[in-house]
C-alpha cells in the first residue's frame, strides 16, 4: 500500500455511529448498570417533562423479565407529563443531539439530548427491535414504533393508530438484553428511593420484575418553581467563549453586545471595562472583535467586581427537604444540611452546592454486620450512582482531613454524606451523566459545605463525649457511697444513713444528673 491509500478509507460517520460502536459511553456498561441507566433516562425525562408543564409527576416504571439467561427485559415508563407532539417523536426518541435542553441555559436533569434516544438505540443493537410509544399530546393520541438509521442519525417512525382523546402523557415500552435486575447499590430500586427523596413532589411507583409493587409516594403537593433561562456570568467565560457569543450576535456594538448577553453586565460596569481598556472600541460591531481584545475582555472582568450570578435557572433540592428526607430515611443521631451561595464556573455558567451530612441512626452503609460511610451524590436532583472514582464528589469528600473533626476512621463510621449539584449545565465526565468532572470552582464550593456541616459534626460528637464522661463519673462514683459511708461512720460515731445522704448531695451538685442528662438529650436531638 502507498502512502496516499490509507485516504481512500476515508469517511464520514454519524454520530449515532460513533454511539452505536461506543455505547459505554452512554451508560451501557455492565449488565445492572445499562438496566439502571435506561430508567435514569426515562424517569429524567418524565420529571423534566412534567415540571415544564407544571404538573405533579405520577411516574410508574414496569419491567418484566423474558429470558433470564439472555438479560432479556421488557421496560416500561409511563408518565403523566405533557407528552410529546407527532412530529417531534421521532426527533425526542430516535435521534442523537436532538431536543430542547442543551442550547438553553436553564437547570434541567437532562442536557444533551441523547438519553432517551441512546436508550432505543440500545434496544436496537440488542434485540433488533423498534421502541413502541404512546404520546397523549393537547388531545391528540398517537401510537407509534420508533428506531435509528444509524447511518444518517435520522428517526424511523411508524404511526400505528391516531386518536383524539383527553389523556396526556407518555407511555414507553422496550425489549432490550444483555441487562440485570438486582436489589444492589446500583440497581433500579435503589436509583428509583434516591429519586424519590431528592423529588418529594412526585409519585413513582415501580413493578419489580417479581411483580412486587413499590410505591414512593408524594410527600409534598408543591410543584418546584419553574427554572428561568439565564444569562451566562462574565466570571468563568474565557476568550473562545466571549468570541463565539460575539461572533453570532447581531448587536450594532460592543457596548449592547455585553449589556444584553451577559448577566449583571450593567451600563456602569461596561463604562468600568472601558476605562481598563481605553484600546479597545465599545462602538464596533461585536462579530468584528479579535482574539486579544476578547482576551483583554476576559482579563478585565477578573479585576472588576460583579454581583453573584441569578439563581432565577437554577431549583436546589432545599435544605428543609433535605433534612426531611434525611431524616425520614436514616433516623440519624445528628443531622447538619448546608446550601451555598451561588457560584460560578468555567463558560459563565452559574451552579449551587448542598451538603446534607447524617450521623449514627441507620446512616451509612451496613453490610455483613458491618458499617461504612455512604456518599449518595446527585446533579440536579437526579441519583448518580456510577463512576464515583472519577468524580468530584467523591474526590473533595475524601479529600477532607476527617481526623481533624475528631472523625478517626471515616471510612467505617456510621456517616451518610449527601451532595446535590444545581446547575444549568453540568460538567459530566462523559455522555453517561454519572459522574461530575472536577472543575476547580465545583471541588472548592463541595469541600467547603462539608467542612461547614463536620464543623457541627465535631462540636456534637464533643458534645456527646463530654456529656457521656460526666455522667459515667458520676455513676462511678455513687457506686462507692455507700461502703465510704458506713466506714466514716465506724470512724466518727454518726449516723451511715445521714453521711450517705449528705455524700449524695455533694455529688449530685457537683455532678447534676437531671441538668446532665436533659444536656446530653438536647446535643442528641440538635440534628444541625
Amino acid at each position: 500500500m502507498t502512502k496516499t491509500d490509507q485516504f481512500n478509507e476515508f469517511k464520514e460517520h454519524s454520530i449515532a455511529e460513533f454511539f452505536k460502536k461506543n455505547k459505554q459511553m452512554l451508560g451501557f456498561s455492565g449488565k445492572v448498570r445499562s438496566l439502571t441507566t435506561i430508567v435514569h433516562e426515562y424517569v429524567t425525562n418524565s420529571l423534566d417533562a412534567a415540571e415544564e408543564a407544571r404538573i405533579l409527576p405520577d411516574i410508574q416504571i414496569e419491567l418484566n423479565e423474558i429470558d433470564k439467561q439472555s438479560g432479556h427485559y421488557k421496560v416500561k415508563a409511563e408518565d403523566n407529563g405533557s407528552g410529546i407532539p407527532e412530529k417531534l417523536i421521532g426527533k425526542a426518541l430516535g435521534q442523537m443531539l436532538a431536543g430542547t435542553k442543551f442550547h438553553r441555559y436553564v437547570q434541567q436533569r437532562g442536557q444533551q439530548g441523547i438519553g432517551a434516544a441512546g436508550v432505543t438505540m440500545y434496544a436496537q443493537i440488542t434485540t433488533g427491535k423498534p421502541t413502541k410509544v404512546v404520546s397523549g399530546y393537547r388531545g391528540n393520541i398517537i401510537e407509534a414504533l420508533v428506531s435509528i438509521d444509524f447511518k444518517t442519525n435520522k428517526p424511523k417512525v411508524d404511526i400505528l393508530s391516531r386518536e383524539k382523546g383527553d389523556w396526556h402523557g407518555l407511555i414507553i415500552e422496550t425489549e432490550v438484553k444483555d441487562v440485570k435486575y438486582d436489589k444492589s447499590s446500583s440497581g433500579v430500586y435503589e436509583y428509583l428511593k434516591r429519586t424519590a427523596i431528592a423529588n418529594p413532589h412526585a409519585q413513582i411507583t415501580f413493578i419489580d420484575p417479581d411483580g412486587e409493587v413499590h410505591i414512593f409516594p408524594r410527600s409534598v403537593e408543591i410543584i418546584p418553581p419553574k427554572p428561568k433561562p439565564v444569562k451566562p456570568h462574565p466570571l468563568g467565560l474565557n476568550t473562545n467563549d466571549l468570541l463565539d457569543f460575539a461572533h453570532k450576535d447581531n448587536n450594532k456594538t460592543l457596548n449592547q453586545f455585553l449589556s444584553s448577553t451577559f448577566s449583571r453586565v450593567s451600563a456602569n460596569k461596561v463604562k468600568e471595562l472601558k476605562e481598563l481598556l481605553p484600546h479597545i472600541n465599545f462602538k464596533k460591531p461585536p462579530r468584528d472583535l479579535e482574539w486579544q481584545e476578547a482576551e483583554d475582555i476576559i482579563n478585565a472582568f477578573k479585576k472588576i467586581r460583579w454581583i453573584a450570578p441569578s439563581i432565577e435557572g437554577i431549583h436546589p433540592i432545599g435544605k428543609e427537604q433535605i433534612r426531611t428526607s434525611m431524616l425520614n430515611m436514616l433516623e440519624p443521631d445528628f443531622l447538619a444540611v448546608v446550601e451555598r451561595k451561588p457560584k460560578i464556573y468555567r463558560g459563565g455558567v452559574p451552579f449551587i452546592i448542598e451538603v446534607g451530612l447524617a450521623y449514627g441512626g441507620n446512616s451509612g452503609r451496613k453490610t455483613g454486620g458491618q458499617v461504612s460511610s455512604n456518599i449518595m451524590r446527585f446533579g440536579n436532583r437526579a441519583p448518580l450512582l456510577f463512576d464515583a472514582g472519577g468524580g468530584v464528589i467523591v474526590e473533595s469528600v475524601k479529600s477532607i482531613d476527617w481526623k481533624r473533626y475528631d472523625v478517626r476512621d471515616f471510612q467505617n463510621s456510621p456517616i451518610t454524606i449527601l451532595v446535590n449539584i444545581s446547575s444549568v449545565h453540568i460538567p459530566y465526565t462523559g455522555a453517561g451523566k454519572q459522574a461530575i468532572s472536577s472543575e476547580p470552582e465545583i471541588k472548592e464550593e463541595i469541600r467547603n459545605a462539608i467542612m461547614e456541616v463536620a464543623r457541627k459534626l465535631q462540636i456534637y460528637i464533643n458534645g456527646v463525649v463530654k456529656e457521656k464522661e460526666k455522667i459515667h463519673r458520676k455513676k462511678a462514683i455513687l457506686r462507692y457511697v455507700h461502703q465510704v459511708a458506713s466506714d466514716l461512720s465506724y470512724l466518727s460515731n454518726i449516723d451511715a444513713f445521714e453521711i450517705e445522704n449528705l455524700l449524695s448531695k455533694m455529688i449530685e451538685e457537683k455532678y447534676d444528673t437531671k441538668k446532665d442528662e436533659e444536656r446530653l438529650k438536647n446535643v442528641i436531638s440538635n440534628r444541625g
